[in-house]
């Protein structure tokens, strides 16, 4: 990514500004157009026609994006930069490859966790090579998001809580939990999408990340643990829980007081 980055301000130093046209500036119909510039060509009409599919529609916008001055500096540094990427891709895939093999045992695990909404089968990965498939080893759940740096701490003098900030814990797992939270965030008709909009409406996104990748992290130590899958609870399962807890709450006061109560519902 950082290449990339490297990639494009020299394209801007030349002033050929086709990130503006384009959203990934080495997609199939941009590095078309970079190879051709490595190679001399400098007529933006000629480099516009490289354009494909939905690109096609752009080509004026490509024209005048492409219409920059670039010397042989540039190309070597656009070259060198684009063979980088290809080296660096190709080692990916390479590492890509030996996790692959290297998970073989854990595949049915990995098949659980990629059922929990914005984690995927990388992100399943990684959260397996941190924590392991033996929940045993942590007491609870609670005790497994404390150790992952997830749970809010507690913080308390006089009876009054002074701060529920988390507690440190271990950074890479944290880090790709939020990730997985964020991905959850955009996620349609889920439990965890909607506790994200719920907790961000009133705490700010960073806190209801952190909030729902404690609850994917809590969701992964019982799926491993009593290995099942992923079962979606829905997008009002949190209103209908709330309207369950206060009902029992308020026929609790009622009793209370000496008096029989009887609900029904009236839808």
């Amino acid at each position: 990514a950082r290449e990339i980055n490297r990639m494009q301000k020299v394209l801007e130093g030349a002033n050929i500004k086709l990130a503006s046209v384009t959203t990934d500036i080495l997609g199939k119909s941009s590095r078309a157009m970079i190879e051709a510039i490595i190679n001399g060509e400098e007529d933006p009409a000629i480099l516009s026609e490289l354009a494909q599919k939905r690109l096609k529609n752009k080509k004026e916008e490509l024209k005048k994006a492409l219409n920059g001055l670039i010397g042989p500096h540039q190309r070597l540094m656009l070259k060198t930069q684009l063979a980088h990427i290809d080296f660096l891709d190709e080692q990916i895939a390479l590492l890509d490859e030996e996790i692959k093999r290297r998970m073989l045992p854990f595949e049915e695990d990995l098949e659980r966790l990629d059922t929990i909404p914005g984690v995927g089968r990388r992100t399943a990965e990684h959260i397996m090579a941190e924590i392991g498939t033996n929940m045993d080893q942590f007491p609870s759940a609670a005790h497994l998001c404390s150790w992952a740096g997830v749970a809010p701490g507690n913080n308390e003098s006089a009876g009054k809580r002074k701060s529920g900030r988390t507690r440190k814990g271990n950074e890479k797992l944290r880090s790709v939990l939020v990730e997985a939270a964020r991905a959850a965030a955009h996620t349609k008709d889920t439990y965890l999408s909607a506790q994200y909009h719920r907790i961000a409406a009133r705490r700010g996104a960073n806190r209801a990340a952190v909030a729902v990748a404690h609850s994917i992290l809590t969701i992964v130590y019982y799926l491993l643990k009593r290995k099942e899958r992923y079962n979606e609870l829905g997008v009002n399962y949190y209103e209908e829980r709330k309207k369950e807890i206060i009902v029992k709450q308020s026929i609790k006061k009622l009793e209370a007081l000496g008096l029989k109560v009887t609900v029904e519902d009236t839808a």
